[in-house]
């Protein structure tokens, strides 16, 4: 087990739910937001591969991730719906894109409720204390 790299995966992933937060509280665009959830969810995911010593794929697909770490954390179906979304995410809202139009806020409010709930989950199955996080 490898509780130290698990941790620093997860301060990380805070920094970008907290960013998220403060984007959302500010009404900012919700692409830009969408983003940090997304790599916030990509980080706590690999914080599982870390935990294990496990190799972290170099990769950015949620659902992938989610295949390496299914027997760590079970998501149910709305949940793995979400990750396609917030893949999309990612994929979309990084770059340019000809008439694309922002993701509604009731959409990232949603994500980002998820997150904030998956974040915690990960602590308490890890033992990480969530103080030792978000300092």
């Amino acid at each position: 087990m490898n509780k130290t790299s698990a941790q620093e995966w997860l301060v990380k992933a805070y920094h970008d739910l907290s960013s998220a937060h403060i984007l959302f509280e500010a009404n900012h665009f919700t692409d830009s937001i969408g983003v940090d959830l997304h790599y916030c969810i990509e980080k706590i995911l690999k914080s599982f591969l870390a935990y294990r010593n496990k190799k972290i794929p170099r990769t950015h697909d949620l659902n992938e991730l989610y295949a390496h770490v299914e027997g760590e954390i079970e998501l149910k179906g709305d949940e793995l719906d979400l990750l396609d979304i917030v893949t999309e995410y990612h994929i979309e809202e990084s770059y340019p894109t000809p008439d694309k139009t922002l993701p509604p806020r009731e959409e990232i409010k949603e994500v980002l409720d998820f997150t904030q709930g998956l974040f915690g989950k990960v602590c308490d199955i890890l033992k990480i204390n969530m103080n030792d996080v978000t300092g």
